[in-house]
């Protein structure tokens, strides 16, 4: 019976160990990124952590699977392969491609696909209600409403949409918790494709408010898979404190329970396009105003 060269028999241990130790080293770096987001109390602090390591980890995870992959896939016919010859090269180059492939496949998955789950998880540490020092449940304040309770700088951030800010009241005790969070950080849901790669590319004020009439300002965004554009109307308010004291207090789920109203345009010359706004009274004037032949 012929035996392997030393060479071989050590090589091919270093396979099975290191598959082993890659195999494990991804379940490590999973569990404990599940164990890290557990011992988070803060759902704002549980939030952030996830939108800025969830992905990440995940890729780390799957890269060591890939190298235990490409590890495993160089022990094909090991017991056959007696000295180094063409085959141990063929074979050296399937297993590259195989844990390439692993790692491409898993990457696609966590860049076009994921996001529309990890934005469900956001979606709920954002809107977890909060519970004040007193004791008391905290409602969170509509958009209008929150205006009063930030700084001039603050109310500017989230008028040009590079910072959004939550607003949570115990109504109760008068206690204010602010939560900031980075404006557009999340794509959105493409219509299209049904990936959360639809991201803002331009934004312009198309009416300024004034003292007697809200403005308003088009965010234009752009999916970054599929490449179909839509537009969003949104108002900007000119309303003060005193406005706010001769209204009933109502409860609001920002993003929950807003009815939008969509308009789909197949356009010959521009393709596809979709627009969604907050009101029929701006569909109603965007459309009035449509210029097909500019393509909108």
């Amino acid at each position: 019976m012929q035996t392997q060269s030393p060479f071989l028999e050590v090589w091919n241990l270093c396979m099975i160990i290191g598959a082993i130790i890659m195999t494990a080293a991804g379940i490590a770096i999973y569990l404990l990124h599940k164990l890290r987001i557990s011992t988070i109390k803060d759902y704002k602090a549980k939030y952030d952590y996830i939108n800025q390591k969830e992905i990440k980890n995940y890729k780390k995870v799957f890269l060591c699977f890939a190298v235990a992959a490409m590890l495993l896939i160089n022990l094909y016919s090991m017991g056959k392969l007696h000295t180094v010859e063409v085959w141990f090269f063929v074979r050296l180059f399937m297993s590259i491609a195989g844990g390439t492939l692993v790692a491409y496949v898993a990457a696609l998955v966590l860049d076009y696909y994921y996001p529309t789950v990890l934005n469900g998880k956001l979606r709920k540490w954002r809107f977890m209600p909060r519970t004040s020092a007193a004791g008391n449940k905290m409602r969170l304040l509509s958009e209008e409403e929150e205006d009063v309770h930030l700084e001039e700088g603050m109310q500017a951030e989230e008028n040009v949409f590079s910072i959004d800010y939550d607003v949570w009241i115990d109504e109760k005790s008068g206690e204010v918790k602010i939560d900031k969070y980075p404006g557009h950080l999340q794509a959105l849901k493409c219509n299209s494709c049904g990936f959360y790669t639809m991201r803002i590319v331009k934004e312009e004020i198309t009416r300024h408010p004034s003292k007697d009439a809200a403005g308003e300002l088009i965010k234009h965004f752009q999916c970054s898979y599929c490449k179909s554009v839509r537009a969003t109307a949104y108002n900007i308010s000119t309303k003060e404190a005193d406005d706010y004291r001769n209204e009933g207090i109502h409860t609001f789920k920002r993003n929950k329970n807003i009815d939008m109203v969509r308009v789909e345009i197949h356009s010959s010359v521009s393709g596809k396009k979709f627009f969604e706004f907050q009101s029929l009274e701006q569909a109603q004037k965007f459309l009035d105003e449509y210029d097909s032949e500019k393509g909108g």
